[in-house]
């Protein structure tokens, strides 16, 4: 197995045992623990239901992040949005790669590859990765608020590789 993040490494405090990276607080559990937990939420809740939830708490979590990280490394435009793929990639949800950016314009597609929540569910027949979907309306627009644009977004998964057929995700970013 090869490394992917050797430039992102954790840190652990001595007296808390609080781990971070990117001087950003984290926890550092099991996959299956993470998804069984989600997967449980999810039935109790409904998925539609817990589908809009997630949606805003990760479009909240999104643009914070960017805004962070953004100042942390002197980013701005693409290279924001790059960034944010990039760590997503290397803290196991899955391969995050943009095949289309247009920040003015309020558009992106984004496919997914790996996905942390299909290597769980399996091939079920449905979107399951649907906790994504705020992430990159969230980062959009606060690009988009960074650059003095004015266009606020929206993001949907147009395909799951859990679904039949399809062996990897898509979501597509608009404008409201």
């Amino acid at each position: 197995m090869t490394s992917h993040s050797p430039e992102m490494p954790i840190q652990v405090d001595d007296e808390t045992g609080v781990w971070s990276t990117d001087s950003l607080p984290m926890l550092y559990v099991p996959r299956h623990f993470f998804v069984n937990n989600h997967m449980a939420i999810e039935e109790a809740l409904g998925a539609e239901k817990y589908a809009e939830v997630l949606y805003k708490a990760g479009y909240k979590s999104a643009y914070y992040w960017c805004e962070k990280e953004a100042a942390a490394h002197g980013l701005s435009g693409e290279a924001v949005f790059e960034h944010y793929m990039k760590r997503l990639s290397q803290r196991g949800w899955g391969f995050f790669i943009t095949e289309f950016l247009d920040l003015k314009a309020g558009k992106a597609r984004v496919r997914l590859e790996h996905s942390a929540f299909v290597y769980q569910y399996g091939k079920v027949n449905r979107k399951v990765d649907y906790m994504f979907t705020g992430w990159f309306a969230g980062a959009m627009d606060q690009i988009a608020d960074s650059l003095g644009y004015e266009v606020k977004t929206q993001a949907i998964q147009v395909q799951c590789a859990a679904e039949d057929g399809c062996e990897s995700g898509i979501f597509d970013v608009s404008p409201l």
